[in-house]
């Protein structure tokens, strides 16, 4: 498991700067700093994509089955909106409620989602 959990932190790693490469022009150029909320949806679907490639070909090669039914598909996508709404909850209080820079929730992001979404890809996705 701890082969795993490396392999995921750095795949998390990866999809975080996809998702801050994203994020951060649409909070900078499209939306404004107290709506960077909006930009959560576009960043995280962008890294979404990329994380679901690298998490079932790396993170958790080799551990348990994969499914072409289109059932852990379906987990997957779960989990990420699981992850989705967390780092939307989070935007919206640090950038709207308490009015922080819009790279302030990156922060928390980075900490708080992989560590669920981890335990959940781990037992339910790919278990």
């Amino acid at each position: 498991m701890l082969g795993q959990l490396i392999r995921f932190g750095i795949a998390g790693g990866i999809s975080t700067v996809i998702y801050s490469a994203v994020y951060l022009p649409l909070t900078h150029w499209v939306f404004p700093a107290h709506q960077a909320v909006y930009a959560v949806p576009f960043a995280f679907a962008v890294a979404v994509t990329a994380g679901f490639f690298l998490h079932s070909a790396w993170s958790f090669k080799g551990h348990g089955t994969r499914d072409s039914s289109g059932r852990q598909h379906a987990k997957f996508v779960a989990v990420q909106g699981f992850g989705l709404v967390l780092n939307a909850l989070l935007t919206w209080l640090i950038t709207g409620l308490l009015h922080q820079p819009v790279w302030v929730p990156l922060i928390p992001v980075v900490f708080v989602i992989p560590l669920a979404t981890f335990a959940l890809n781990r037992w339910w996705v790919f278990g």
